[in-house]
Parts: C-alpha cells; structure tokens; sequence
C-alpha cells in the first residue's frame, strides 16, 4: 500500500500560489495558507482562488499608472 503525500498551500511575497510538501520547511518569502490535501486537491484550491496571476506589485504598478 503506497503513502499518500499530503502538501500544503503555500504563498509568497507576491501573492503567488504553489504547493508545498507539508512539513518541510519552506523558503525565506512563502508562508503557509489555510489549505492541506493531496497534490491534486491543492492545485484545485489554487485554480478557484488566484485568479489573477500577476505577482503582486505589477498589480500595484498598474494601479498607479491607471
């Protein structure tokens, strides 16, 4: 019987979404979210909630220029 992974939902600095092994430590600049799953599960939270994927201080950016 193989082992399922689980991973959480991870988020940086810029306000871009991945998925990260859960209980690994994570990267200077990603903090975890409020989702745990399997890989297919995550990404499936990360389809529905970002959706606009510009990191963001190009939002911010545009923004001002607007």
């Amino acid at each position: 019987m193989s082992e399922v992974t689980s991973y959480d939902v991870v988020r940086n600095d810029e306000e871009q979404y991945s998925i990260w092994e859960a209980g690994r430590e994570l990267p200077p600049g990603w903090h975890r979210q409020d989702t745990r799953g399997t890989r297919e599960e995550c990404l499936a939270h990360i389809d529905r909630i970002w959706t606009d994927i510009r990191p963001r201080s190009v939002r911010e950016r545009q923004a001002r220029q607007a």
